[in-house]
């Protein structure tokens, strides 16, 4: 019985350790990845958000009216969607934020990038990312833990200490 319950334990800390770590961002948030009504959605919507290496991006749109692709800067400035190959044509349609650096996505179908179906995203540990457009700088120092990366830490100490403690005590 203690082994089950210490193996109970320690599996809710992992879990809480792992979530903790990365962030699954629904680009567009409620609106989901569609051909706006102005340019600026998509660079309104990622002015506010800091982006890390494990994140993810949930491009949610419908099979056969949109599309994501993984383009160059040039191709992004440009919206040159001819010859893509990294397209992903199912929505939604989920990308791994793996490397620091940009990363440029647009949609492929006639007109929606000119329309501003395209966003632009940067990925430093610990800063925040650049409007796109705007020349890089140097990253600033990484900021100091938040109190929601705190409180898990916290949690996963109590919760070590408790199964700790059933094990000598029972």
């Amino acid at each position: 019985m203690r082994n089950l319950i210490v193996f109970v334990v320690l599996g809710a800390v992992s879990l809480l350790l792992r979530n903790s770590e990365a962030a699954t961002y629904e680009v567009g948030d409620s609106t989901g990845w569609i051909r706006p009504s102005s340019s600026s959605v998509y660079s309104t919507w990622v002015s506010d958000k800091t982006f890390a290496i494990g994140d993810t991006l949930t491009f949610t749109f419908t099979t056969g009216a949109h599309d994501v692709a993984t383009v160059s800067k040039s191709d992004y400035d440009n919206c040159n969607v001819a010859s893509q190959n990294n397209v992903l044509t199912s929505g939604p349609a989920t990308i791994t934020l793996n490397a620091t650096g940009d990363y440029y996505f647009l949609c492929t179908i006639a007109g929606h990038c000119s329309a501003g179906q395209k966003l632009a995203v940067t990925v430093a540990a610990g800063s925040t990312p650049s409007p796109p457009g705007t020349p890089s700088s140097p990253p600033p120092p990484p900021p100091p833990p938040s109190a929601a990366s705190s409180l898990v830490a916290t949690f996963a100490l109590v919760f070590m200490s408790i199964a700790i403690s059933f094990m000598y005590f029972f």
